[in-house]
């Protein structure tokens, strides 16, 4: 799981609020300081995901929490050691079926003619208000209503957990449904070219990619699969190489096994009846659980990656996962298939877009030494670089396991990066290299702005696929 790294110790002062950390401000890393959100993080999970997740923070934290009727409103037992007493509110709110808002308030009681009544610290800038929603709450007898700041420490483990939990790449015991169960989209470009037109949709090159380009390199981009805008960025990048009269060579998280369908497309005219084949065919595109390795810009890029054939580039496309495989099993098989596609076209370059710990060149000691598809081919090969990706908030299509109904759902859900991966509105989109070695084995990053999910190719008509947009937040 990818986790913030700014845990902002929001909660140390026992209450207390500075005037430089308040309970209502996150860091924000382009200023240095505490500040105050200008949006609201709206969750692309049911209501009930995200109430269920905020109340699992807090019973975490050996808190009691009490629930009112109808799930959308939750309190908990007093903060121990906290004097004034306080404790947590927090507030759902149904925006659809997929979306959610969630806010939680800390609430202080202040002595107040012999008793207590309810204040509030927090944010500043916005208060609640909660008439009668304390009545009859046990330990609150007498107590009147009050206004509610926001705790934005707790919003922020909230969306650490919703928004940056693993996605799931779906390997083995997976079968293909039939092809008629599945719907595909309307083929073609945005802008109402046919499947078979020649010109690729190579668009402006990716800024500061052009010294990675050379004759045998192999390129590992780290991949938030199910998003649009790492297979556009790919795209871009074959094309510059390619027009530098390099041959190229695209390995994707595809099962090998796929290869002579992929051959067999890549030498078609790119019309229906191709793409056709190539889905009817296929074991891994009609897959029951679509993960983001199957995504529409994946099937996009191929269909790129072929113009580019036809244009009269030197372009081939190599499959390069496992069928069944997974852990350090599927990590070798994954190193030695892309070892085979390297070996067949030697004097290619090699762009590779795979899951983040596969592209990681150095073993990860948190996931029983696993050791990456990354780490074993920069070992066999002596020009091997690696790129994770930073970006903004946004959306992406993946596979998770959801610990409320013990079972997988692939859907469209919010991604946050982390505070090292997050990109700051003054960072331009394009790839920056470091300057001295990372720990985690990348040697730069490539910045992509706001994510935005692509939906596989091939929909199970039950699945609830809908692309929302995303507030931004600071």
């Amino acid at each position: 799981m990818r986790w913030f790294g700014m845990m902002l110790g929001l909660l140390g002062g026992v209450g207390c609020a500075t005037a430089t950390r308040g309970l209502a401000t996150q860091y924000n890393p382009e200023t240095g300081r505490y500040e105050t959100p200008t949006h609201e993080v709206v969750y692309q999970v049911p209501a009930e995901d995200a109430m269920m997740t905020a109340r699992y923070i807090l019973e975490e934290s050996r808190y009691d929490v009490m629930e009112k009727e109808g799930g959308l409103e939750m309190f908990s037992s007093f903060i121990p050691e906290a004097i004034p007493p306080e404790r947590y509110y927090i507030q759902g709110k149904r925006l659809g079926p997929r979306q959610a808002l969630v806010r939680v308030f800390r609430i202080r009681y202040t002595q107040e003619g012999g008793g207590y009544t309810a204040e509030v610290t927090g944010r500043s800038s916005e208060h609640l208000s909660v008439p009668g929603a304390f009545t009859n709450i046990p330990g609150l007898e007498g107590y009147r209503p009050a206004h509610g700041y926001r705790d934005l420490g707790i919003e922020q483990e909230l969306q650490e957990l919703l928004e940056m939990a693993p996605a799931l790449e779906l390997v083995g015991g997976n079968p293909p449904v039939p092809i008629r169960s599945v719907v595909m989209e309307s083929w073609g470009e945005k802008d109402g070219t046919t499947a078979t037109s020649t010109a690729p949709a190579c668009d402006a090159p990716v800024a500061g990619a052009s010294s990675l380009f050379s004759a045998g390199g192999v390129l590992l981009v780290a991949d938030p699969l199910g998003t649009q805008e790492v297979p556009s960025a790919a795209l871009r990048m074959l094309c510059e190489a390619s027009a530098q009269e390099l041959p190229v060579t695209l390995a994707l998280s595809i099962p090998v096994s796929e290869q002579p369908l992929l051959e067999r497309y890549l030498a078609s005219d790119g019309d229906s009846a191709a793409v056709q084949e190539l889905l009817s065919g296929s074991a891994f595109w009609r897959r029951a659980y679509q993960d983001g390795r199957s995504s529409r810009a994946m099937l996009w890029l191929v269909e790129q990656a072929r113009r580019l054939r036809v244009s009269g580039k030197d372009v081939g496309v190599a499959a390069i996962d496992s069928d069944n495989a997974n852990g350090n099993e599927r990590e070798a098989q994954m190193a030695q298939h892309l070892l085979n596609a390297q070996s067949k076209r030697p004097q290619a370059w090699t762009l590779v877009l795979t899951g983040s710990v596969h592209a990681r060149t150095t073993e990860v000691s948190w996931d029983g030494d696993l050791e990456p598809m990354g780490s074993r081919v920069a070992r066999a090969l002596p020009a091997v670089r690696a790129l994770d990706v930073g970006f903004q908030r946004g959306t992406q299509f993946a596979c998770r396991y959801s610990v409320w109904d013990e079972e997988v759902e692939c859907n469209v859900f919010g991604i946050s990066p982390t505070l090292e991966a997050r990109q700051s509105s003054k960072q331009a989109v394009g790839l920056q290299l470091f300057t001295s070695p990372q720990p985690h084995g990348f040697h730069g990053r490539l910045y992509l702005g706001a994510l935005s999910a692509s939906p596989p190719a091939l929909q199970v008509p039950r699945q609830d696929t809908p692309v929302d947009s995303v507030p931004a937040t600071k």
